[in-house]
């Protein structure tokens, strides 16, 4: 059988050079050099200004004139009018004495005005903190939100509109300002965002830009928080020249072609705010901003989108690629205009399921006869995010692929897993005010320990590089001593119960046997027969839904080779994960340790048997 078609794409990196060392550890790098990055982005955004000023640098549907109406046409700001708007606002947080010490909290969606404000702390050398939107707009406790301006001590607060007043009004405090673009907080004085734009820049501008070096403080963004609250990760400028750097020479794609981007992901997560955000302005492309989301409520935005715009290359997450896939079957615009001319998809946050991948093949090789490669690699927050790359077009499950150059790994055998760790110009310095926090995350030589498990693609072919083993910390014993390997069990899970599972939670802790609570997507409500507004705690134990678990089970139990890796009972959970305990991120990936904790009374009836719905293996 001949190999698939793809459409062209270089990979960069496809050669590492290993050192062994003692205990099993081992080192790896690239053999490409990095070259030295620039200092800051705000040089890469001055010389497109001078290259380029009239092109789109960021766009955005109008707002809807009524509320359950369509956003409007595309709004353009080019890099002449955010570049110019943008001193302005620096000008303005140069006259209030900001700093790292008192930075500008952000509060919004991703916007036009977002992105402005984000250009203007760049440029006057500000730290500035873009915090999740649900922690303001569906938190009822706010108390993420509070921990943020305990945490970071704000000297003004940014956000969009006035739903943002209830957060504001309950965690901002009464000396910070405030500043709206459009409503306003009862009780509370606020700044006209325009009045910003609008600040007479001074030569003080240009010395505080001159002032930046790599090691001045960019911007503050937060983990999403397991069982603790969120730390602030520190971002240098360096830190995202580095990797923006990184992701040049990796992925050579970005680089040859004017760069068209349509977006999503959060700006308060490092892969929307970081990876394809820097992306934009270090190569001068063009970003436009998607208010769809792979939600059942918002994709149809998305897929509206995708249908006129023509990205070159496509980031997002699983459920975003489920639902394109979805789509693609019988939607005859989508498929013709998001193929055009798309070089690459980037899937990153969670595993791809088999299914949606073969879909989206087939999808493709309709269309154009060719199919898109589907990359993938890994990366966290603490290193700006991009660290690994695959190699070649082949990629499959897990696969993560190779360091990218001046990005160290350092092997490190713990128990029977390996865990992956980071040296390089894009790693993070540390927690912001948590110094205790910072010294247990790095270990004698400098590296940061990731917490990710990483195995070698072929033992035999290093430079085909690494593919995933699991977060080490997710992994637990049996009562029996056995370890879980909860990694490639949740794949496998997902792999088998598609395309009615989201996500999966495996349970058994010092128990005899292992457990999967699942988490559903919208299609489990065709699969069991029941009214479209039946609740979920009817659907997910209806008889069809429980006959296709059974039948899930009794095939994954049929390749399992003992208790550590055989699932012997699940159950489908009706209530979807909560943002405000921390089970799920903004990226809708799904926190393993949040939920066991706060559904700990799921897992005890799971495993007692008193779980309504529990599916349990036909065979011992």
């Amino acid at each position: 059988m001949s190999s698939p078609q793809f459409r062209h794409l270089e990979f960069g990196v496809t050669r590492i050079e290993r050192r062994e060392a003692a205990h099993g550890v081992c080192y790896v790098k690239a053999e490409n050099a990095l070259p030295e990055p620039p200092v800051s982005l705000v040089e890469r955004m001055a010389h497109w200004v001078q290259v380029q000023p009239d092109q789109t640098f960021m766009a955005r549907r109008a707002a809807p004139a009524q509320a359950g109406q369509a956003r409007g046409d595309w709004q353009h700001l080019t890099y002449a009018q955010a570049w110019g708007k943008a001193r302005a606002i620096a000008q303005a947080f140069i006259d209030r004495g900001l700093s790292a010490e008192r930075p500008v909290v952000i509060l919004s969606e991703n916007s036009l005005e977002h992105a402005l404000m984000a250009l203007g702390a760049l440029i006057a050398g500000v730290a500035y903190v873009p915090a999740s939107p649900p922690y303001s707009l569906v938190s009822q406790d706010y108390d993420k939100l509070h921990h943020i301006m305990r945490l970071c001590t704000p000297g003004l607060v940014f956000a969009s509109d006035a739903r943002y007043a209830k957060a504001i009004a309950a965690t901002v405090p009464a000396d910070c300002e405030v500043v709206l673009c459009e409503g306003d907080v009862p009780g509370r004085a606020h700044t006209a965002f325009a009045a910003l734009c609008d600040t007479p820049v001074t030569p003080g501008v240009d010395a505080a830009r001159a002032a930046i070096t790599r090691d001045t403080i960019a911007k503050f963004l937060f983990t999403s928080g397991s069982t603790k609250l969120p730390k602030a990760v520190i971002n240098t400028h360096g830190m995202l020249t580095a990797n923006q750097q990184q992701m040049a020479l990796s992925m050579p794609v970005l680089t040859k072609k004017p760069l068209v981007l349509i977006d999503w992901l959060p700006w308060n997560h490092t892969f929307g705010g970081n990876h394809n955000f820097g992306m934009v302005v270090f190569h001068g492309g063009t970003l436009y901003i998607d208010d769809g989301k792979p939600t059942p409520a918002l994709v149809g935005e998305t897929l509206r989108n995708l249908r006129e715009i023509a990205p070159t290359v496509y980031f997002n997450v699983p459920t975003g690629f489920e639902a394109i896939a979805n789509a693609m079957k019988t939607d005859d615009a989508l498929r013709r205009n998001l193929l055009s001319r798309v070089q690459m998809f980037f899937y990153a946050g969670a595993a791809l399921a088999q299914p949606i991948w073969d879909s989206l093949y087939e999808s493709q090789e309709r269309e154009i006869g060719e199919r898109i490669v589907m990359t993938t690699g890994l990366g966290m927050t603490e290193s700006s995010p991009f660290g690994i790359f695959v190699t070649n077009p082949n990629v499959r499950a897990g696969d993560l692929g190779v360091p990218t150059p001046g990005m160290e790994l350092k092997l490190v055998p713990i128990g029977d897993k390996t865990e992956v760790r980071y040296r390089g110009p894009n790693v993070t310095p540390g927690y912001w005010r948590m110094p205790e926090e910072t010294a247990e995350s790095f270990d004698e030589e400098g590296f940061f320990k990731t917490g990710d498990a990483v195995l070698w693609i072929d033992p035999n072919n290093m430079h085909l590089g690494l593919k995933f083993d699991g977060r080490i910390a997710e992994d637990f014993k049996l009562a029996t001593g056995t370890f879980v390997s909860v990694g490639p069990m949740r794949s496998n899970i997902i792999a088998a119960s598609a395309p009615y599972v989201q996500d999966v939670v495996i349970t058994g802790l010092n128990r005899k046997e292992v457990g999967a609570m699942l988490f559903p997507t919208p299609a489990l409500r065709s699969l069991s027969g029941l009214s479209p507004d039946a609740p979920m705690s009817e659907v997910v134990t209806a008889a069809p839904v429980l006959a296709h678990f059974q039948q899930v089970i009794n095939t994954l139990a049929q390749s399992a080779t003992g208790s550590a890796n055989r699932v012997a009972r699940l159950c489908v959970l009706a209530d979807p994960p909560s943002l405000d305990k921390g089970e799920v991120t903004d990226k809708g990936s799904i926190n393993q340790r949040a939920v066991l904790k706060h559904r700990d009374a799921i897992v005890q009836a799971l495993h007692e048997g008193t779980q309504p719905g529990t599916v349990l293996p036909t065979t011992a």
